[in-house]
């Protein structure tokens, strides 16, 4: 029984490929407008059923809280379709007669969506409207654990965007789950790019299928309360943030660092806003429950409430106790409490001054995290710049709640529950993803200068450089940005820095 149904769920993905990569041939026919119109339908089927969604996706994971996943659902639908609405991402997207160049943006085909059992409703309404966008198909493949939530969510996309008038096989989902129609769908060459948001076995197994793939890593992202910082503000937003939806986005703060000469005004703050911190035995406790034996997150663990993760290890908690706190000083992979959490608790670490503390985050982010996010709080406008020139992070984030941050609620970020972790992570990109990290560039070129006068520039003498004509640029030079004149201050930012940390 278990064979036939893995060759079912083979078979059919096969079709489902089949069928979509029809939708994407007649998808690519389509008036950027007409894409536009399609998207502009979703993302309103979207708001419409945010609630029912939300309610449906606690139901079957248990994860986190229905009124905040509802607020995700209007992320993923109305506040990504407004991100990028007005801006063109296939057809022709740039002429310039002058350099004799034009720029068609071409959809990529099919794109196989992966999507995670913590964001499952707002990531699958997010990547069909990118995708579309762009003027592709999109095959989702669910989390087990989210299946029935997700194929609904791809059944209110479905009739909105046949409505609007999509293909019919423009969005579909594999309903038959199996590694084996996983592995089938992220294969095939019918693929044009894997969108991979999940665990890190499947972000791999998206960039091992020889496809195209945009994945993302974990997030382990430290929040630096500096001195100079409005602490009851900083601790209010590292604990909306650690609590939105129970912690289960991977940009939100996984610990504090902050300053010696704040660290008492900084505690006795987390305690005034429903914040515990464990004793050294309940701290060890808790650790032996975030990490199951081969290192992986405990799934038991995630999107609970702090009383709920603390009655798993039999610590209890005053009532109303928000977010669960330890105390450590050193950093070490087998130390559970310097990985993420995706649940409402944060390591705790006081250094002598912002230099400690820069190395103290950059230990951290050794430990996992590298090219995703972090947040500082902070008003000195000198140490967030220089966090900002060291940090391996994609995301720098200013006094704001990084879960929120990151995801380009509170933020001027790009909308988006796929964040780019870039080459310190092993992403493809550093960007909040959107449409156009889904499409190719199809570059047209008009000759603009013969054989001979090629050679006759290069006997010329040195420094003349090739030219269009007369009176134009040197070669290349349409394409160079303009020198910004504080280039040579952040050089020297740069090197001061490296001196100071001695990196």
């Amino acid at each position: 029984m278990h064979l036939d149904h893995d060759l079912q769920s083979i078979q059919s993905a096969r079709e489902i490929i089949r069928n979509a990569r029809v939708a994407a041939n007649a998808l690519a026919g389509f008036s950027q407008a007409k894409l536009d119109s399609i998207c502009a339908e979703i993302a309103r089927e979207g708001e419409a059923h945010a609630r029912r969604l939300a309610e449906l996706a606690v139901e079957e994971t248990g994860f986190g809280r229905m009124e905040d996943k509802v607020l995700k659902n209007l992320l993923g639908s109305r506040m990504t379709w407004e991100a990028w609405k007005d801006i063109p991402a296939v057809g022709i997207l740039r002429e310039d007669k002058q350099i004799g160049l034009m720029e068609v943006g071409v959809p990529v085909g099919v794109i196989a969506a992966l999507v995670p059992s913590t964001n499952p409703t707002s990531t699958t309404l997010y990547k069909a409207i990118i995708a579309l966008k762009a003027g592709n198909a999109i095959i989702f493949s669910p989390h087990p654990n989210a299946k029935r939530c997700i194929l609904e969510t791809v059944q209110v996309i479905q009739n909105a965007a046949q409505r609007a008038g999509a293909p019919e096989h423009a969005v579909q989902s594999l309903s038959l789950l199996s590694k084996e129609a996983t592995e089938t769908l992220l294969r095939d060459p019918c693929v044009g790019l894997i969108l991979a948001t999940g665990g890190g076995a499947m972000v791999r197994a998206a960039y091992r299928s020889g496809n195209p793939a945009i994945g993302v890593g974990p997030g382990n992202g430290p929040a630096f309360i500096e001195r100079s910082a409005d602490i009851p503000k900083a601790v209010g937003h590292i604990i909306e943030s650690k609590t939105f939806d129970n912690g289960v986005i991977c940009a939100s703060e996984q610990s504090i660092v902050t300053e010696h000469c704040i660290a008492s005004q900084v505690e006795k703050e987390l305690t005034r806003q429903s914040c515990y911190f464990l004793s050294e035995s309940e701290s060890a406790a808790l650790a032996k429950l975030f990490l199951r034996p081969d290192g992986t997150m405990n799934p038991g663990i995630v999107g609970r409430t702090a009383p709920e993760i603390a009655a798993l290890a039999n610590i209890s908690v005053p009532e109303g106790t928000r977010v669960l706190i330890s105390r450590q000083e050193g950093v070490s992979p087998q130390n559970a409490w310097c990985h993420e959490k995706l649940c409402p608790a944060l390591a705790y670490y006081v250094e002598p001054d912002w230099e400690a503390a820069c190395q103290r985050c950059l230990a951290l982010l050794a430990i996992e995290g590298a090219g995703h996010t972090m947040v500082i709080h902070s008003k000195d406008e000198a140490v967030i710049r220089e966090f900002a020139l060291q940090k391996p992070v994609s995301r720098l984030l200013v006094n704001t709640p990084a879960a929120l941050g990151g995801v380009g609620a509170t933020t001027g970020l790009a909308p988006a529950l796929t964040l780019g972790c870039g080459s310190a992570g092993g992403s493809a990109t550093s960007d909040n993803v959107g449409p156009l990290h889904l499409r190719d560039i199809r570059r047209v070129a008009w000759g603009v200068r013969e054989l001979d006068a090629l050679r006759t520039a290069s006997s010329s003498p040195a420094g003349d450089g090739l030219a269009f004509g007369a009176d134009a640029q040197p070669v290349g030079a349409a394409f160079l940005p303009p020198e910004p004149a504080h280039t040579r201050d952040i050089a020297a930012i740069t090197r001061k820095v490296m001196e100071r940390l001695r990196l």
